[in-house]
């Protein structure tokens, strides 16, 4: 089990975020209309706040534009020195197709100018296909490109184990891979974490409070019709609480939660999030921000104020062991996508 109270995490030798990284798929669409200027002054009170790690991607609509406005706004307000304290971590989603160096240059370019830096923390590489092995040139591409230290590292996005074996006996250097990982989808324990371990790769967790569904909002709710699910999020991780359980297996899962919440005076998001950062080799868990909307910056940083004795997981685990197994009916990390 990891240090909860560390709210920083040594992802790679010259790059280290904060464990609760604010995800910024919400900007996209589908999560309520974003006011740019709101959003800017959101992202300097959650880099006030210590939450200083940004998860993005050039397919998130205006998310490496709000980087790099955002990077401008702290400038002007605090110094050239505090853009170090920013950790943006972008991904590449191309669409499956021949990948030349060109391509790639290309697309590293456009995030780069877009994010107004001159070289990118992390770039995290999805690739919709497996059929299509271009996934492998373009990887080496970014390597290139990593070595010309344009790219500082290079991590993957929802990629499963059987083709991770394979990038890591090409001899490519990754330093995460990033995957859906909650206390309702467990996957990634059954072989992703036990290879990341073997082959010092870290993951980073999303979807760990299921868009806001683990939460007090809906304990002791009826199950919420599809009108009432009113953002992309609440959708698809609804959809994997009903393959997972059910509706009243989902409710006792969260009367455990408020149980172990209350004996440290934390929400039941804080447990949930608190449960998957302390599983091995999870580096960070990614919480969606909507900016200038709803605001869980305190709530959030009250995640490393408490660590889960063996009694609470034994409880959260008590409830999973009646759930449907997750790999046996999606099958590994990211087969969801494919």
């Amino acid at each position: 089990m990891s240090d909860i109270s560390k709210k920083c995490y040594r992802l790679a030798s010259d790059l280290t975020i904060c464990r609760i990284v604010n995800g910024m798929w919400q900007v996209a669409g589908g999560h309520g209309y974003i006011d740019h200027e709101l959003a800017i002054e959101d992202m300097v009170r959650y880099h006030d706040a210590g939450l200083t790690s940004w998860d993005l991607a050039d397919i998130y609509g205006p998310a490496e534009d709000f980087i790099g406005q955002f990077r401008g706004r702290l400038l002007e307000l605090k110094g050239k020195e505090k853009l170090d304290d920013i950790q943006a971590l972008t991904k590449w989603v191309p669409q499956p197709g021949r990948i030349t160096r060109s391509i790639v240059n290309e697309n590293i370019e456009r995030s780069l100018r877009r994010m107004n830096v001159r070289s990118l923390d992390l770039l995290q590489f999805h690739w919709w296909d497996y059929n299509n092995p271009s996934y492998m040139d373009a990887l080496k591409h970014l390597s290139d490109l990593r070595d010309e230290g344009i790219i500082k590292n290079i991590g993957l996005t929802n990629f499963d184990t059987e083709r991770m074996q394979i990038m890591v006996d090409s001899d490519l250097q990754l330093v995460s891979n990033q995957v859906q990982f909650s206390i309702i989808d467990r996957r990634p324990e059954v072989k992703m974490m036990p290879f990341c371990l073997r082959h010092n790769i870290c993951l980073l967790a999303y979807g760990s409070i299921c868009g806001g569904l683990i939460s007090e909002r809906y304990l002791g709710r009826l199950q919420p019709s599809p009108a009432e699910l009113d953002t992309l999020s609440l959708r698809k991780y609804k959809q994997m609480i009903d393959a997972w359980g059910g509706w009243d297996l989902f409710q006792e899962l969260l009367l455990t939660l408020k149980r172990i919440a209350q004996k440290y005076n934390v929400s039941i998001a804080n447990v949930a999030t608190n449960y998957i950062l302390a599983k091995p080799a999870v580096a960070g868990v990614i919480i969606g921000v909507r900016l200038g909307i709803v605001d869980h910056r305190n709530d959030n940083t009250q995640v490393f104020n408490f660590s889960l004795d063996k009694s609470d997981c034994d409880a959260i685990d008590a409830v999973c062991t009646k759930s449907n197994n997750l790999f046996e009916i999606i099958g590994d990390c990211g087969d969801e996508y494919r």
